[in-house]
C-alpha cells in the first residue's frame, strides 16, 4: 500500500487530536473529489514497517495526547489497501486499545466485501458514500455531501448511523 499524506498531529479529521493517514488508491473517481492526487494506488510513498511503528509511537506519544487514528485517502477499503490496513487497525486496537479509529470509504456498508468487512470490524466511526458533488454541503460535519453516512460502529450489536449535522 502507498499513503500520500501523514498528519502526526491533526484536528481536522475527525473529533479531538488524532494521526490522520490518506491512502493512495481509490476506484471511485468522485466528481468535485478534492484529493484526486489520492486516486492512483501507485501514487505517493511505500507505507512500510516504519511508518506503521511511527503511526504507533505518534498515538501512544504521551505529550500531545491523541484520541485516534483517522484513515482517508483515497480509499482505505481500496482492494490493494486492505491487508495493509487490517494490519494496521488490528495492531492499533492491540497496542492503543483506549484509542479510537474513524474511516472515510466511497464504499457502502451494506456493500462492503468479506476482506472490507474484516477491516470494518476494527473501526469506531465508518463514513461510507461516494462524495456526491450535486449534495456537497460545506455545513456538514465530517462528510462532504448529504448521501454519505456517518455509521457509529463500536457497539458491534447495535451499528447506529449519527446525526451529528450542526
Amino acid at each position: 500500500m502507498n499513503y500520500h499524506k501523514y498528519y502526526p498531529t491533526d484536528v481536522i479529521n475527525g473529533p479531538g487530536t488524532r494521526v490522520t493517514l490518506f491512502v493512495s488508491g481509490c476506484e471511485h473517481l468522485c466528481k468535485g473529489c478534492y484529493n484526486q492526487t489520492t486516486w492512483d494506488p501507485r501514487a505517493g510513498h511505500l507505507f512500510d514497517q516504519q511508518m506503521q511503528d511511527q503511526v504507533i509511537a505518534d498515538l501512544k506519544d504521551t505529550r500531545i495526547k491523541r484520541r485516534g487514528l483517522s484513515l482517508s485517502g483515497g480509499d482505505p477499503l481500496h482492494p490493494q489497501n486492505l491487508n495493509s490496513i487490517l494490519e494496521l487497525v488490528k495492531r492499533v486496537k492491540n497496542e492503543c486499545p483506549d484509542k479510537d479509529i474513524w474511516l472515510w470509504t466511497g464504499y457502502m456498508y451494506g456493500e462492503l466485501s468479506a476482506p472490507q468487512q474484516a477491516v470494518a470490524e476494527y473501526v469506531d466511526i465508518l463514513i461510507d458514500g461516494k462524495f456526491e458533488q450535486s449534495l456537497a454541503d460545506p455545513s456538514l460535519r465530517w462528510r462532504g455531501s448529504s448521501n454519505q453516512i456517518v455509521r457509529d460502529l463500536s457497539d458491534k450489536n447495535q451499528i447506529q448511523i449519527l446525526e451529528i449535522d450542526e
